[in-house]
C-alpha cells in the first residue's frame, strides 16, 4: 500500500459515526489513524462536517483483516468502534496480527463485551471508555457531527496504555478524561441508556417524551435496580443524582431519537443486549432482581424479532 507507519500507530476498529469520529479528531497534517473495517484494503476519501458546518475531505488508510499481517506490525492501539454486539468477533479477526505490545480500548454503548475480550488478549492491555459526542451519517464516508459531549477513558487490565498514547488521547478528543476506576462512569453511561433507549424504542418517541409522567415510576425503577446490581458488582452509585442526570440528558437532549428507536426504526438488531441485558445477566449472577429491565429487555427483543431473521 505504499504508507510508512509510525511507531504510535492508532487503528480504529469500525466505521461508523462514531469511528468517523474519533478518527477525525486524532487526525492531524502528518499523521492519522488506520482504519480496520470488512472492505477491501484500499485508500478512501473521507468527508466531515464539522459542529460549525465546516467541511473537509482527508484520505485514510483501510486494512482489513486479510491485509498483510505486517502492516498490523507498528499499530499500538487498537480503539474498537463497533456495536457492542459486533466487539468479540471483529476483534477475534485481527487479535492474532496485533503485536503484544499493543493496547485495545472499546468505545461502544453498553457493558458487557470487555468480559469477553479479556480472554480473546495475548498480552495486551485492555482500556475501556464511554462518550456523549453525537454524529450521523450522511453517506459510507460522509459524518455530520451533530453534538459535542464528553469522554471518559480508564484502565480495565495491565500492560496499562503508554503515556504517549493517553495524550495523544486526551489531547484530541474534546471534553476527555482519564478515570480510575473507569467502571464507575460505565455503569453511570449504562442508567442513561437503559432508561431512555428502550423506552424511546418501544414507544416510539423521541427523548423528551419520556419527560410525561406516566414514564416516571418506570424509569425510577430502572435506574433502582441497577444502582442495586452495580453495588453487587463493588461500584458505588448514587441513586438520586443518577435519576436526576437521566433527567437532565431526557432535557437535553429532548428533540433527539436514541441509537435503540433509531436501530428498531431501520429494522437492525439493537445493543439491548448489552444495555438491560447485561443488567439483568449480572442480577442473576448475584441473585437479584431487576424485574423492570428484565421486561424492557423481552418487549424490545419481542420487537426485534418481528424483523429480525
Amino acid at each position: 500500500m505504499g504508507q510508512q507507519l509510525n511507531k504510535t500507530a492508532i487503528a480504529i476498529l469500525g466505521a461508523g459515526a462514531v469511528g468517523q469520529l474519533i478518527y477525525q479528531q486524532l487526525r492531524t497534517d502528518a499523521d492519522a489513524p488506520l482504519f480496520i473495517t470488512r472492505e477491501s484494503e484500499q485508500q478512501q476519501t473521507v468527508t466531515f462536517t464539522a459542529l460549525d458546518g465546516q467541511v473537509t475531505e482527508s484520505t485514510a488508510t483501510l486494512l482489513c483483516a486479510h491485509s498483510d499481517p505486517s502492516l498490523f506490525e507498528h499499530i499500538r492501539l487498537v480503539i474498537v468502534c463497533v456495536k457492542a454486539y459486533q466487539v468479540g468477533d471483529a476483534l477475534k479477526s485481527v487479535i492474532d496480527k496485533l503485536p503484544k505490545e499493543s493496547h485495545i480500548l472499546l468505545l461502544h454503548n453498553g457493558m458487557g463485551p470487555h468480559l469477553e475480550v479479556a480472554g480473546q488478549l495475548r498480552g495486551q492491555g485492555l482500556s475501556l471508555g464511554t462518550t456523549s459526542q453525537a454524529a450521523l451519517k450522511q453517506g459510507r464516508w460522509h459524518i455530520v457531527q451533530t453534538g459535542s459531549g464528553s469522554t471518559q477513558l480508564g484502565p480495565l487490565t495491565t500492560p496499562n496504555m503508554g503515556r504517549e498514547l493517553k495524550s495523544r488521547l486526551l489531547d484530541a478528543i474534546p471534553g476527555s478524561q482519564w478515570c480510575e476506576p473507569i467502571l464507575p462512569s460505565l455503569w453511570h453511561k449504562l442508567a442513561i441508556n437503559a432508561a431512555i433507549n428502550p423506552l424511546t424504542a418501544i414507544h416510539n418517541c423521541n427523548n423528551g417524551a419520556l419527560a410525561q409522567m406516566q414514564y416516571r415510576q418506570q424509569i425510577s425503577g430502572v435506574v433502582s435496580e441497577l444502582v442495586s446490581v452495580a453495588a453487587a458488582d463493588g461500584v458505588k452509585l448514587d441513586e438520586s443524582a443518577l435519576i436526576n442526570r437521566v433527567y437532565e440528558v431526557i432535557s437535553l437532549t429532548a428533540a433527539n431519537f436514541s441509537s435503540m428507536h433509531q436501530d428498531i426504526a431501520n429494522k437492525r438488531k439493537t445493543e439491548i443486549e448489552s444495555i438491560n441485558g447485561f443488567v439483568v445477566q449480572r442480577a442473576k449472577q448475584h441473585e437479584l432482581s431487576a424485574k423492570l429491565n428484565q421486561d424492557l429487555l423481552q418487549r424490545v427483543k419481542e420487537i426485534e424479532s418481528a424483523y429480525l431473521i
